[in-house]
C-alpha cells in the first residue's frame, strides 16, 4: 500500500507582491521642461528619450504616469523631486495612486 493511501499536506507559498502605486506628474505654467526631464532623468531613472517623451505627455495632457513602485520608492522618489522643485524656487507637483 505504501504511499498510495498516504495524504498530501498542501502548502500555499505564494509570496504576496507589494502593491504597486503610480506616481503621477502634474502640469503647471511655471515649471520648466528642463527641470522636469532632469527630474526624470536623474530620480527616475529615465533615458533622454523616454524623459522628453513624458515631459511632453506631461505638457500635453496636464499628468502623466512617470513610473509605478512600491509605496516606500514611490514616495521617496516624490518627496526627493518636490524638495528639489522647492530649492528651485518651481511649484512643481507630483501625486500617488494605488496602481
Amino acid at each position: 500500500m505504501g504511499e498510495k493511501g498516504a495524504l498530501k499536506e498542501r502548502t500555499d507559498s505564494r509570496i504576496m507582491e507589494p502593491k504597486q502605486y503610480n506616481v503621477i506628474m502634474l502640469n503647471d505654467d511655471f515649471t520648466t521642461m528642463e527641470f522636469v526631464v532632469g527630474v526624470l532623468i536623474d530620480i527616475f531613472r529615465k533615458d533622454d528619450v523616454t524623459a522628453q517623451a513624458l515631459m511632453m505627455r506631461v505638457h500635453k495632457s496636464g499628468q502623466a504616469v512617470v513610473g509605478k513602485y512600491p509605496y516606500d520608492i514611490a514616495s521617496t522618489k516624490v518627496n526627493k523631486a518636490l524638495a528639489r522643485a522647492r530649492e528651485e524656487g518651481f511649484p512643481f507637483r507630483m501625486t500617488i495612486e494605488e496602481a
